[in-house]
């Protein structure tokens, strides 16, 4: 009877680690390729990194240089790149030392007591 609840034990222990979040990773794999849209920037999971450029059933046309297109199983995307929002401007960096506290140096400590002399 242990033998039997060790084992039962050990399968719903394999089955919490392993199979569950493989199937949670398959789930989101399968919506992720019913959202595929026209322009989506994708790579795929050989590594190439193109824009939909059509479909063909369950192919994609994939561009990946200027008028060059490649079919694609989709099953091989292996994700959608997200655009890439604008970097903002940095500020120069005087302004940014301005801003920022400083100590001061033995050197510039000692210079001013010799002024104050």
């Amino acid at each position: 009877m242990l033998g039997l609840i060790l084992i039962v034990v050990a399968f719903l222990f394999i089955w919490m680690v392993v199979l569950r979040p493989q199937r949670r990773q398959r789930s989101q794999q399968a919506q992720m390729w019913e959202t595929l849209e026209v322009g989506d920037e994708i790579v795929t999971a050989g590594g190439i990194y193109g824009q939909i450029a059509g479909f063909d059933g369950n192919d994609l046309l994939v561009e990946i240089a200027p008028q060059l297109e490649v079919k694609v199983a989709r099953r091989a995307i292996a994700a959608i790149i997200p655009p890439e929002e604008p970097d903002e401007p940095e500020e120069p960096e005087e302004s940014r030392q301005s801003e920022e506290p400083r100590e001061e140096t033995i050197d510039e400590v000692e210079s001013y007591s010799e002024e104050s002399r």
